[in-house]
């Protein structure tokens, strides 16, 4: 079955995304070290030995619009702090979103195929087996397919392998005949509600009006692939969207005056009770006029069962790399920040503040940061999502994007996590810091 290709092709689109990042990651560190290795080098040596000015602070917007009064004086300090430094601000802002858009984009491909899996397999194929006949066979069949021990109910389908043309575009596929009321093989639109197929004409899948470019309303062309191999000629009525293969479909009367050949059947879907299935399964490949039984649950089973390793490395992947850039966003801030407020911070503890209020100042701006990252990781995320599903998008898938709320609770659990690591880590660094040390003034 073709879908069975969906994780390798996402292997290959993450494999040249990886590779992609790895040449920005390395351009960028590139041009960074050159930046301030060139701003170094032109620096006056006379103006490097002055010492750094003193921090301005001035009231932030939030003091200004008079929401100032309720915050605490730690808080107020944070909130100058981050507005003083805009840019740098803006830069951990940006780091942290990055790791938990890597996160959202890293495990969305899961949330995709269940929903494929669902819409395909459960809400328009629901039936629990499908039987194909050797040959084009009467639609008597039916009857001794229904009067099988097990079966609760019986529906014949009609697949005609054929070759679509529209003015110069062609493309192989099949039309599939479905009966009316179908209960068991139902075409969904987007929003999932049921397509009734009209009494001529033929619907086509989205995608396959795109490669054509044809649109409801005009005639194909068909040329038939079994028999005498007659070509025919039929009219658009519409297009569906479908996330897996590309076909045309048509009601069973329809195709089968088209065809000119009365009733006849390619195969037939069954409802089955879950206790006789093996049974059944076993009288009909002993059937001599049975090409092939396809059971329904074991095929989405095996299905999951052969990309669950591939999701899982995948997952884990993401899941390092985004935990491992999150903590190096968030660590090598403080410590930058460090470096740079240890004085500030030292001052504050000779005037009195506590270690917990020094650590609320100092961790309360990253937490602040990371916060506000997250949300804007989500955006860039789906972004990225959108972009994924249609670089897949292909004549055998095309990938909805579809992420669930479990995905991105993970992804900011793993931001999370991670910032509260380095937070951890700069926490003990700055309860041992040496007052004394610090507050020498360099000469």
């Amino acid at each position: 079955m073709e879908f069975y290709r969906f994780p390798y092709l996402l292997y290959e689109l993450r494999t040249a995304v990886a590779l992609t990042a790895a040449l920005i990651t390395i351009g960028s560190a590139l041009a960074g070290t050159v930046y301030a290795v060139r701003k170094a080098a032109l620096l006056p040596p006379a103006e490097a030995m002055r010492p750094e000015p003193p921090a301005k602070y001035r009231r932030t917007v939030i003091e200004r619009v008079g929401l100032g009064a309720i915050l605490s004086q730690p808080t107020r300090i944070i909130f100058r702090n981050i507005e003083r430094s805009p840019l740098k601000s803006l830069f951990s802002v940006t780091g942290i979103s990055l790791a938990c858009a890597i996160m959202v984009a890293g495990t969305f491909s899961k949330d995709a195929v269940d929903f494929m899996v669902d819409v395909q397999f459960r809400l328009s194929q629901r039936e629990d087996m499908t039987v194909t006949f050797i040959e084009p066979t009467s639609r008597r069949a039916l009857y001794e397919l229904k009067g099988l021990r097990g079966v609760e109910h019986a529906e014949v389908f009609r697949s005609v392998p054929v070759r679509m043309k529209f003015g110069h575009r062609s493309y192989r596929t099949a039309i599939k005949g479905i009966e009316p009321d179908s209960r068991l093989q139902r075409l969904l639109t987007t929003k999932l509600t049921a397509i009734e197929l009209p009494p001529e004409g033929v619907v086509l899948t989205d995608y396959l009006g795109k490669i054509l470019g044809i649109k409801a309303g005009d005639m194909l062309t068909i040329e038939v692939l079994e028999g005498e191999r007659p070509i025919r000629q039929v009219p658009v009525v519409g297009l569906v969207k479908q996330y897996i293969g590309l076909m045309g479909y048509m009601e069973l009367g329809a195709l089968n005056r088209l065809m000119r050949e009365g009733n006849a059947v390619s195969g037939a879907y069954l409802a089955a009770d879950s206790r006789y299935r093996a049974d059944i399964y076993r009288t009909l490949i002993e059937m001599p006029r049975v090409a092939g039984t396809v059971v329904r649950r074991d095929e989405i089973r095996n299905f999951y069962e052969t990309q669950a390793e591939a999701l899982l490395f995948f997952t884990f992947v993401a899941s390092i790399l985004a935990g491992t850039i999150a903590f190096g966003v968030v660590y090598n801030s403080a410590r930058i920040s460090l470096a740079e407020r240890s004085h500030e911070l030292a001052s504050l503890r000779v005037l009195g503040y506590t270690r917990a209020e020094i650590s609320y100042i100092f961790l309360g701006e990253l937490a602040l940061l990371t916060l506000a990252a997250i949300p804007l990781g989500f955006v860039i995320g789906r972004g990225i999502c959108a972009y994924v599903a249609t670089a897949l998008e292909s004549d055998l898938f095309r990938v909805p994007v579809v992420i669930e709320r479990g995905t991105y609770a993970l992804a900011a659990a793993v931001v999370l996590v991670s910032a509260c690591l380095s937070g951890l880590i700069v926490r003990h660094r700055l309860d041992h810091l040496d007052l004394i040390a610090v507050l020498k003034t360099k000469e």
